[in-house]
């Protein structure tokens, strides 16, 4: 089997042999069609074409990726958590597939070293990440089917990381937790957005949070969402022990 192995990777160019080795490493299988794989990385500042003229990245994967990743996931639950309700399920998934856990997920395989792209990587945002984890899924299931799908998904993501006690403590949006205890405690709530540049000319957002017109919380970061999920993390645990009441 190693020898048929290295007789196909010679009839590979060099630069494919590495990456379909690189790719099998991760997976924990080898692929069928590597062209997949290819595509499962590749940025849309390629502009890439296919033969009948359409684009050729990984955006579509993505979209396939995070369907199927959301049909395992949901599948493990209904299994493992039989009590748990449709919203109980629902809440569960989004905790499992949330952006920063695939962004981790994407971050731990280092999978951007293998992105096409004429951007530099350096100016992609943190959900490259994530985006990258979903369409390598996509690919997964196109070129192997759904059971070569749940395997990888088990074994990168449900094994490692699904601990259903865990997750149930687990906020995904400390903005949403916040919002939710104002409007049912019937308190006055408003975020103040601003501009805040950094000492080096980095573009920042800073954010007041109010709660009955009285300043609870202060961030900054390099997005608008960022800096209210911030300060919202900061109202949390200063009425920490109000909010778990509710």
């Amino acid at each position: 089997m190693r020898l048929i192995k290295k007789i196909f990777s010679k009839s590979r160019s060099q630069e494919d042999g590495i990456f379909f080795d690189a790719i099998e490493r991760i997976l924990g299988f080898a692929p069928k069609t590597i062209d997949l794989y290819k595509k499962a990385f590749t940025h849309r500042s390629s502009n890439r074409m296919d033969e009948k003229g359409n684009p050729v990245n990984y955006e579509r994967l993505e979209f396939l990726g995070d369907a199927m990743l959301s049909s395992v996931i949901a599948a493990h639950l209904f299994s493992k958590a039989p009590a748990g309700d449709e919203g109980y399920l629902t809440k569960m998934r989004s905790k499992i597939v949330s952006r920063e856990h695939l962004n981790e997920l994407g971050k731990d395989l280092n999978l951007v070293q293998f992105i096409e792209s004429k951007v530099p990587l350096q100016h992609f945002g943190e959900n490259i990440h994530g985006n990258i984890f979903e369409s390598l899924v996509g690919a997964i299931y196109l070129d192997r089917g759904y059971e070569y799908c749940e395997k990888f998904i088990q074994k990168r993501v449900i094994i490692p990381y699904v601990d259903i006690a865990r997750l149930e403590g687990k906020v995904i949006s400390y903005k949403s937790l916040v919002i939710e205890w104002c409007q049912k405690e019937k308190r006055l709530f408003h975020y103040d957005i601003f501009e805040d540049n950094g000492i080096d000319g980095e573009r920042l957002f800073g954010v007041k949070l109010s709660i009955d017109d009285k300043v609870i919380a202060r961030a900054r970061a390099t997005s608008k969402k960022k800096a209210e999920e911030k300060a919202s993390q900061r109202a949390y645990f200063a009425f920490q022990e109000k909010m778990d009441k509710k």
